[in-house]
């Protein structure tokens, strides 16, 4: 059992160097690099769409290859889909995600391996504000009862 969560944890974690590596030479820890591709009317730069179109790519095979199985390949259960329900919650979310990354020009992927790369003030700022806004976001939850929490999935 110890050897298959040290598997699992070490292939975490080479897949998370991966994706790390990958936003490091596609330059998208770069908030210049984003906000270029927001700017549609101006010095437009579509590297973006490149960057979004591979993980696409690998997540359908992904998504493929895992709803033939039953269980994960290192053991445990796999992830269900995550649905198809479009709600005021996930239109809420992504709304307040994609303002937010438009005026900063940086998610919390790159912004990590930023922060990790770079140790910028700037990236340690946003990382700092993303926790205590997801630290509110739980204690508003609690307060209100989890009755958000229950009737959505996820």
């Amino acid at each position: 059992m110890m050897a298959a969560q040290t598997m699992r944890r070490a292939v975490a974690l080479a897949a998370g160097l991966v994706f790390g590596l990958g936003l490091v030479i596609s330059d998208m820890v770069d908030p210049a690099r984003v906000r270029a591709f927001l700017d549609v009317f101006g010095a437009w730069d579509p590297t973006l769409i490149f960057v979004m179109g591979g993980a696409m790519a690998v997540s359908f095979v992904g998504w493929r290859v895992a709803e033939r199985r039953s269980d994960a390949l290192l053991g445990g259960a796999l992830p269900g889909w995550p649905g198809d329900r479009v709600d005021g919650r996930l239109v809420g979310g992504s709304a307040l995600f994609g303002i937010g990354w438009g005026l900063v020009g940086i998610c919390p992927g790159p912004a990590l391996v930023a922060l990790s790369a770079s140790g910028a003030p700037g990236f340690a700022l946003f990382f700092a504000a993303m926790l205590a806004g997801m630290a509110l976001w739980t204690h508003a939850l609690a307060r209100m009862g989890g009755r958000r929490a229950a009737s959505s999935p996820g």
